[in-house]
Order: C-alpha cells, then sequence, then structure tokens
C-alpha cells in the first residue's frame, strides 16, 4: 500500500522541482525527503528519480505516480471536507497564515471569535508573506491564507485556490512631523520625489508595488532605507530618515514624532482570505472565512 506522507513528498517535489525546495515547503530536511524518495522507490519496486547535473528530475515513473498523487491528495482533501461536513460542526484543526500587519491587526479579533464560537476548532496561525502563504495553501501545508495585494497591482493566485474579500485598508504617507508636508489635509505621492523613501526588502511584492507605484508618478524614487516591519519603517521616519507607504491595519500604536498623511488619490491594500476549491466544503473553513469577514468589517 502506497503510504499517504511519501506521496505527499513526490507532490512537493514535483511542484518545486527540487530536494531543497520539497523540504522548504513540507519544513523538513533535505535528507528528510530523500528518506521518504527512497522507502516509496522501494515500495513501488521503479526509480522515480534521476540524477540531473547537481539536482535531481522525476523518472517517466516519477511524473506518472506524481500526477496520481496530486489527484489522491486532492480526494484525501474531498474526503476530509465531507466528513466534517457531515459532522455539521468546525472542529478539528485549521492552519491559517497573513502577512505581519494582519497577524496583528485582524486575526486576534478573528481568532477570538472562532474559540468562542467553535471551541472543537484549534487554530495554529503563522505569519508569512502573501506569497510565501498561497504556496503553502497550495502544498496543503496551509488551511487558509490571508494575503493583500494593491489596488493597482494584483497578486497572482494559481488555479484551484477560492478567495473571499476581507477588508479594503487604506494607506497614507508617513512623514517626520517636521516636514513641509506634514500639516496638509492631502497629499500626492509625486510631492515626495525629492524625498528619501523607507521601502521593503529588494524582491518583495510590496516594494515592487511601490517601486511600480512611483515610477507610475514619474520619478525614480530614493531609497535610503528597507524594512520587513511596517513598524520598523516608522521609527525609521520618526528618526527624520525618510518617508514611507503606511497602511492602516495593524498600524497603531505611531511612534512619536511622525505624521501621517491622506494620498489624494487613494492608495489601498485589497486585504482577502484564500483556500483550495476542494476544501471548500469543511465548516471549519466557512467558519474561519466568516470570523475573517467580520472581524474586517468592524475594522471599516
Amino acid at each position: 500500500m502506497l503510504n499517504l506522507e511519501r506521496l505527499r513528498t513526490l507532490d512537493a517535489l514535483a511542484r518545486h522541482g527540487s530536494v531543497s525546495g520539497a523540504a522548504a515547503g513540507l519544513h523538513v530536511t533535505t535528507s528528510a525527503v530523500s528518506q521518504q524518495m527512497t522507502k516509496l522507490e522501494r515500495e513501488v519496486g521503479q526509480q522515480l528519480l534521476a540524477k540531473n547535473g547537481r539536482g535531481v528530475r522525476l523518472t517517466d515513473a516519477g511524473r506518472l505516480l506524481a500526477d496520481h498523487a496530486a489527484r489522491i491528495l486532492s480526494q484525501v482533501e474531498l474526503a476530509q471536507s465531507d466528513l466534517e461536513q457531515q459532522r455539521g460542526k468546525a472542529v478539528g484543526e485549521l492552519r491559517v497564515a497573513a502577512f505581519p500587519t494582519a497577524m496583528r491587526g485582524l486575526l486576534p479579533a478573528a481568532l477570538s471569535s472562532l474559540r468562542a464560537r467553535h471551541p472543537g476548532l484549534s487554530v495554529a496561525a503563522h505569519e508569512r508573506e502573501p506569497e510565501q502563504a498561497v504556496r503553502g495553501v497550495v502544498r496543503g501545508d496551509l488551511d487558509l491564507a490571508v494575503v493583500l495585494d494593491w489596488y493597482n497591482k494584483p497578486l497572482p493566485l494559481p488555479d484551484g485556490l477560492l478567495k473571499a474579500p476581507v477588508l479594503d485598508d487604506p494607506a497614507d504617507v508617513a512623514m517626520p512631523a517636521a516636514h513641509p508636508m506634514a500639516d496638509r489635509p492631502e497629499v500626492d505621492l509625486e510631492d515626495f520625489a525629492e524625498d528619501e523613501w523607507i521601502t521593503w526588502a529588494e524582491g518583495e511584492f510590496c516594494h515592487e508595488w511601490l517601486m511600480f507605484t512611483l515610477r507610475a508618478k514619474g520619478f525614480e524614487p530614493r531609497i535610503a532605507h528597507r524594512a520587513e516591519e511596517h513598524h520598523t519603517q516608522l521609527a525609521l521616519v520618526a528618526a527624520g530618515l525618510g518617508v514611507c507607504v503606511a497602511p492602516r491595519l495593524g498600524r497603531d500604536p505611531m511612534p512619536t514624532g511622525v505624521r501621517t498623511v491622506p494620498v489624494r488619490q487613494r492608495v489601498r491594500r485589497h486585504v482577502y482570505v484564500v483556500w483550495r476549491a476542494d476544501a471548500d466544503r469543511r465548516p471549519s473553513i466557512r467558519a474561519a472565512v466568516e470570523a475573517l469577514r467580520v472581524a474586517g468589517a468592524g475594522l471599516g
């Protein structure tokens, strides 16, 4: 009989294309992936992996079994959904991820509501950036992910995922209190063409959005500092080291010496929750989505 965890390892290899990628996706060591694949090859009596330079590739038998593995894992998900639906209660375990400001500003209220309304449901929350969280949902490492995109730059989603809106999160420009624009009721992004900017890490979705948006305003921003956390960015602003875009979700408390001013042409993030289509019938998924949407509405 084929071992489900070994099939999950093969599926991860097929998805990621490397042992290291599969290990990262499954949160195990590369040696653990290799051991699982050795055991799976012994079970099926065929070679599933072949050397390819310094890496590996799936053999014909490996690709054939990987296709079956994807369908088997999907059927397991459907079976779990049907069993949970038959019970009619949100019970069991739920793995949820959210980006940092949602983890701070949205999840506490949603998870508190879930615990009160569904005491048989155990929720484990993880802080992850949107692209990482989406990959986790696709792989099956996560059941739900709270993710974001920007009003002018959508986040690509793979096939097989469903999503529901949670809230629209306005963003302002944060600047030192002594900045010439600090007392204005509204500003334009191009007003800060000569300022130094504080942004996210190179390659991050939000950094790419900022560069795309500011360049569309007709100027090349001068990037002075990079910080992944919004509160770290705001601390740099408070020290007079530049300006940044500051979404409102999870922003408080604001550091002393920072002013935030709305943007005339509204800048906003779309916050939504995603899950696998084959898990849509699970009462726990539906309960969590509803709790997130209620919590989001309470922030509006």
